[in-house]
């Protein structure tokens, strides 16, 4: 009878402790890994710089050929119906001279001859700036004052344009002051005499 017992206890101890198995352990939560932060955006392709040497405006430095001694600075800008040249000029004698755009921007001869003739693109007659007819480099008449200083505003022909690239292109080009005045139809140079200064065209940034 107590063996009956002994052995009826121990039947049940087994039973609990096999029903009283350990809870499985929880598996650890897989770790996200973070998002990655977005790649920083490549920075937008700058817009290129406007181009300050942009040929819309032109100067020349007039220098005196051989024996003379007249000087200047000039400044040409594009303008509704033309181009519009400033500036001013000395060393010359009192009274109109005249002043044209030659064909060649070369004033490496001594009495500016190395600057051809007056800027023709369209083979045409010479002429007052306002005829119908003229050369694209023909321009009025300065007028020197009693100091032999004389100051440019006016207007060149409607013709020529400036940094454009094409034949009625100014820079590159001479120009040329003259002894005498341009009596507008002389063929082919007004009779304005001999060369008293030369200088070459250069583009010049935009102001």
């Amino acid at each position: 009878m107590r063996l009956t017992q002994t052995l009826l206890c121990a039947a049940t101890v087994l039973a609990l402790a096999a029903c009283s198995k350990p809870e499985p352990t929880a598996a650890p939560e897989a770790v996200t890994p973070e998002a990655s932060a977005p790649a920083a955006a490549a920075p937008e392709a700058s817009a290129p710089a406007a181009d300050a040497a942009a040929m819309s405006m032109a100067k020349v430095t007039l220098k005196a050929t051989e024996g003379n001694t007249v000087a200047g600075e000039l400044s040409f800008m594009p303008m509704e119906g033309g181009v519009h040249v400033t500036g001013t000029i000395t060393g010359l004698t009192p009274g109109e001279h005249g002043l044209h755009i030659h064909e060649k921007g070369d004033c490496s001869a001594p009495d500016g001859a190395s600057a051809g003739g007056h800027f023709n693109p369209d083979g045409v007659d010479h002429g007052q700036v306002t005829a119908e007819v003229h050369h694209a480099g023909d321009s009025n008449n300065i007028t020197a004052d009693a100091q032999g200083s004389a100051s440019v505003n006016q207007m060149l022909s409607a013709n020529v344009d400036i940094g454009k690239g094409d034949k009625y292109d100014i820079v590159g080009k001479g120009v040329i002051v003259h002894a005498k005045a341009d009596d507008y139809k002389t063929q082919p140079t007004g009779d304005a005499g001999g060369r008293l200064a030369c200088g070459v065209i250069e583009a010049a940034p935009a102001m």
